[in-house]
Formats: C-alpha cells, structure tokens, sequence
C-alpha cells in the first residue's frame, strides 16, 4: 500500500509547510537524507501550550506529537516534492528527536514521543518507520508548546 492510500485511509490530510517563525529553513537536503527542522505542537492552529507533569497529561502529551507527526509529513512531502519525489520514495525515517516540555520530576518523554514514532510506523510500515530516536525533557520551548519534533529520513 502507497503512503497516500495509508494516510487516506487514517483520514489524515496533510498541511501545508508552515512558514519558518525565525531564521531558518523548514528543511534541507544533503545526499538523500532529508533532515527536517524542529516542528511545535500545535492544537486549532495555534501553539500547543503546556508543561508535561504540570498542566498536560502523558496522553494529552502523545496527541500532540501525533499531531506533529502529521505536520512533519507535510514538510516531508513538500522535500521530497523539491527534490522530484514522493513519499512513497522515502526509504527510511532514519532519526526523531522529541523535546518535551516537562517538569523535572516527569520521566514518561518516550511515552509522549511514542505518538510520533507511532504514527510514522504505521504510516511508513514497519521496515521504512522503524527509526532512531532521543526524547529528552527540557525546561521549556518556544512559544510554550508542549512538544517539538525534528526528524530525518533517507530518500531511496
């Protein structure tokens, strides 16, 4: 099955690329890998604001990154679209990293991250979104959100 029919079939439409808040790119291809900048959650359009241990549940924490799962898809699609494929032609999700805004006694940041890595598993399929992965806690992240994700992935 195609990356496409996988996520019409999870009724998932990808976004667009947002539009970088700061000084960078939203991605940059060296070789055939693709590495993708940091992208926040987000909730109705807007940061997804809380503190993982504080304000926000491991749950709630894994909905966003789910949700960030599907905005990097999007950015993935647009990489791979300026470099004349698709996402069916991504060989491998090599590497996630997850930050997660948490308190510091919250140790549950791989249980958030899992609903990324979920996701990109079941989107990918089990040999192409199987992937590396570091899910750190940090003090805080921009704007307040509860999660941010970078990834990187191999062209075929």
């Amino acid at each position: 099955m195609s990356v496409y029919d996988k996520l019409s079939q999870l009724g998932i439409e990808l976004p667009p690329v947002a539009i970088p808040a700061a000084a960078y790119v939203p991605f940059v291809q060296t070789g055939n890998l693709i590495f993708l900048s940091g992208h926040i959650a987000k909730k109705d359009g807007k940061p997804w604001v809380g503190q993982l241990g504080l304000t926000t549940t491991t749950e709630e924490g894994k909905a966003a990154a789910r949700a960030i799962a599907i905005d990097l898809m999007g950015t993935l699609a647009a990489a791979c679209l300026a470099a004349g494929k698709t996402l069916d032609d991504v060989k491998r999700i090599v590497k996630v990293m997850s930050l997660v805004n948490s308190t510091g006694t919250f140790t549950e940041q791989h249980l958030v991250t899992n609903g990324c890595s979920e996701l990109l598993g079941e989107v990918f399929g089990p040999q192409a979104g199987a992937h590396a992965r570091s899910a750190f806690g940090v003090a805080q992240i921009p704007l307040g959100a509860c999660v941010e994700i970078e990834l990187i992935a191999e062209l075929g």
